[in-house]
């Protein structure tokens, strides 16, 4: 069985996370951080919260372990960098220009595929998808392809 483990909200706390519940719709993973912030507030269990929000005791305890360092922060999910940008708007004009072009010779058309070949070809960049070229293209709203 789960110790209790109680956090303890102001009631200016309390007040926030009632007024964020009630207006708008935030996203469903903070809403049910809000109720279980609420929750663990009343005195309820890990056990107990993690079954009214259907989540795991492990990400209840994590909640708590954020609340503590964070605050309400906790609520909200932090930034992920993400993959860096590789392709450079040069590049970017490159390829629709390229796309723009006549397909060449035993082609009636550019397919996404062949313009990554070439421009990988003609050293625009080291590597490039055909999903990359896709939006790319989408972007620059070609319809060449």
């Amino acid at each position: 069985m789960s110790k209790k483990e109680y956090i303890t909200l102001s009631d200016a706390q309390c007040e926030e996370l009632k007024k964020l519940q009630s207006k708008g719709s935030p996203k469903v993973r903070t809403q049910k951080r809000i109720i279980a912030l609420l929750e663990l507030n009343k005195g309820q269990t890990q056990t107990a919260v993690a079954e009214i929000i259907n989540q795991s005791v492990r990400s209840i305890g994590n909640l708590i372990e954020r609340y503590k360092s964070k605050g309400l922060a906790c609520l909200y999910d932090e930034q992920r960098p993400g993959r860096p940008i590789k392709i450079t708007n040069e590049q970017r004009d490159k390829i629709t220009v390229l796309a723009c072009e006549e397909a060449p010779d035993g082609h009636s058309q550019w397919s996404l595929r062949l313009l990554a070949d070439k421009v990988v070809e003609l050293g625009y960049c080291d590597e490039i998808s055909h999903t990359q070229v896709k939006k790319i293209l989408s972007k620059k709203n070609s319809n060449r392809i």
